[in-house]
């Protein structure tokens, strides 16, 4: 096992394999692999086995001919026969169980690294989805994940295999006639280093198709989506969008073409070598049978060996290019797992105590994250991380909600109402000061506890493609019919839940498309109800919708923040006046504070809003 180790790190120093592999990352994979090392033994195991009866064959068939040629017993070569068989057989089954050590191997590996790279990316804050690209982190847990499996599979038993078989074959072979074999070798440069520049070649298109079938699933992904279709449909160019599709694709039709001539070309040099290679032992070897210097099965044993020094040779050739393409492909999926996720739950949790919650900033600083701290440049698909960001954006901001009561955040787009609602489900950490959830901070409580304790609402409530009773349940799994029903009657949905042909079995579309604007809040509205957190947030949760949508939101919104401590970003007069507190909000800090009457009577920041924003509102709204 070390062996075969050092094997794979002096492959690392090749001059035509990828460069900038990070040290450290051997090590790291043969402790990843700690799990399977008992498989990888067996595993190695056989393969050995296999690679001394790869060799064992043709001795086997020059001693069958020296037998006929020598006027042996018949019984020996029935048994020479047989043995041949034998090994087989046995070649057989051991390729078999190869095949199937390998692959609980591979699986193994593939489903530890998913489950790894999918649960270390589930920890990860807001921040890193908003700047990652979803297609590269969708390809680090695809491509990158089977790339590293090949390095204990493929790549790890060919790199022992052929190593083995080449030995011993060499010296096997010398020991026969070691003239026979220095003419064989003759021929080994023609080939060999012909094959290295084709390799790197290979490797070269390899990487440039892989690159552009990236780009053309990005391409297909952002185009084929419902909002990236309209946006197409409305704006776009179908012809340029087409033939900027069929410059890419012609591209990878070309690259196919060349890599299918330049593996024929390989493959048939290799054919045309080893057939002058054999040549030139038929020759010389014949010539010592003759003159009585080798037996006639030693020239056949010599001729058959030289297909076992050859094939391994070929894929030896190009070795260290496989090698470090598969180790590159584990150092790709060790960058995601070395970004540290920034919010952590407590070993030891507090919990919220009984009874109505109350919501508490307490001198709240907050700036987002610097890039680096969050995203990497490979998965933005960007050669060096944008440098803005950590900038201070709420300063010093302090307020509290009493069990029940609601808050309205108000101010000009972009004065930080969402950073600070983003701050109380911690989807970000404060950099100083506190949030707390009834006197609990909220980095003391769990993350199952947050989840269960506040609820929020945003104005594109986002859906999966999945059924209404699926995107319901979501977050109260054990949820009965009974239940979602009457979650759905309180979000003024059950009539049209009820005239579906599938009910609850509907399939809503991507991000819930096949719904209207104001059904797909209601439904996120019901998901709400049917969690029944003790805080909602609202953010702007009808800003987008139509005059009778609005109308039912409102009705439904109305059960939701029931007997709820809310956090309100406002757009309509009817939250503000409902509000027990509103807060103005401009540039990270709160400017003023008060109920509806005595701001509007103070005349300032909020009574300037209210002329621009609500005072134009039908007055049926409040």
């Amino acid at each position: 096992m070390e062996n075969s180790w050092m094997l794979m790190r002096g492959a690392m120093h090749a001059k035509d394999a990828p460069k900038g592999l990070k040290k450290g990352t051997i090590r790291r994979v043969y402790a990843f692999a700690g799990p399977h090392r008992g498989k990888l033994v067996v595993f190695l195991a056989l393969t050995m086995i296999s690679a001394v009866l790869a060799v064992s064959t043709p001795l086997l068939a020059g001693q069958v001919v020296n037998a006929i040629v020598g006027g042996g017993a018949v019984s020996t070569v029935v048994w020479l026969a047989v043995a041949i068989a034998g090994v087989a057989v046995a070649d057989a089954g051991l390729g078999l169980a190869e095949r199937w050590q390998s692959s609980r191997i591979g699986e193994g590996l593939i489903y530890d690294l998913r489950r790894a790279v999918f649960g270390h990316v589930q920890r990860m804050p807001v921040a890193f989805f908003t700047r990652t690209r979803t297609g590269a982190l969708v390809s680090r847990l695809n491509n990158d994940v089977m790339g590293a499996q090949r390095a204990f599979t493929s790549t790890l038993a060919g790199l022992v295999t052929n190593v083995i078989q080449l030995v011993l074959s060499v010296a096997v072979m010398l020991t026969l006639s070691w003239q026979v074999t220095l003419l064989a070798l003759v021929l080994l440069p023609i080939f060999v280093l012909p094959a290295r520049r084709m390799g790197r070649r290979m490797a070269d298109l390899q990487r440039e198709s892989s690159t552009l079938n990236a780009s053309m699933t990005t391409q297909m992904t952002e185009r084929f989506s419902a909002p990236g279709a309209t946006l197409v449909k409305l704006f776009g160019h179908p012809r340029g969008e087409l033939a900027e599709f069929s410059g890419r694709a012609e591209r990878v039709r070309d690259i196919g073409v060349r890599s299918a001539m330049l593996t024929r070309w390989f493959m048939t040099s290799l054919t045309l070598v080893s057939a002058l290679a054999q040549a030139l032992v038929y020759g010389l070897g014949g010539y010592l049978a003759i003159t009585g210097a080798l037996a006639p099965g030693t020239v056949v044993a010599l001729a058959l060996l030289l297909t076992r020094l050859y094939t391994p040779l070929t894929a030896l050739a190009n070795v260290r290019v496989d090698v470090m393409t598969a180790l590159v492909s584990f150092e790709r999926v060790f960058e995601v797992l070395d970004l540290k996720p920034m919010i952590e739950e407590k070993p030891s949790p507090s919990t919220v105590p009984a009874g109505g919650v109350s919501v508490e900033f307490d001198d709240v600083r907050f700036a987002y994250p610097a890039p680096e701290q969050v995203s990497l440049a490979s998965l933005e698909e960007v050669a060096v991380l944008d440098k803005r960001g950590g900038e201070e954006v709420l300063h010093g901001v302090g307020f509290r909600a009493a069990p029940g009561e609601m808050v309205a955040l108000v101010g000009s787009s972009g004065a930080g109402k969402s950073t600070i609602a983003s701050l109380v489900p911690r989807l970000y950490d404060v950099s100083s000061g506190a949030v707390r959830l009834s006197d609990v901070d909220v980095k003391d409580l769990s993350f199952d506890t947050l989840r269960d304790t506040v609820g929020v609402v945003t104005q594109d409530g986002h859906l999966f493609h999945d059924t209404i009773r699926a995107n319901l349940l979501y977050p109260k799994p054990s949820a009965t019919d009974d239940e979602v029903w009457a979650a759905l009657r309180r979000a003024r949905l059950e009539n049209l839940v009820q005239s579906l042909p599938d009910g609850l079995d509907t399939v809503v579309g991507e991000r819930g498309y096949r719904l209207s604007g104001g059904e797909r809040q209601r439904l996120t509205i019901a998901r709400l109800l049917l969690a029944a957190p003790k805080v909602v947030i609202l953010d702007e949760a009808t800003a987008h919708l139509d005059s009778e949508s609005e109308v039912a939101v409102q009705e439904a919104l109305a059960d939701a923040l029931s007997d709820r401590t809310a956090i309100v970003i406002a757009h309509r007069l009817s939250t503000i006046r409902a509000a027990n507190q509103i807060l103005v909000v401009e540039a990270g800090r709160i400017v003023e504070r008060g109920d509806h009457d005595t701001l509007l009577a103070a005349g300032g920041r909020y009574a300037e809003l209210y002329r621009t924003q609500f005072a134009n509102q039908p007055a049926a709204a409040a």
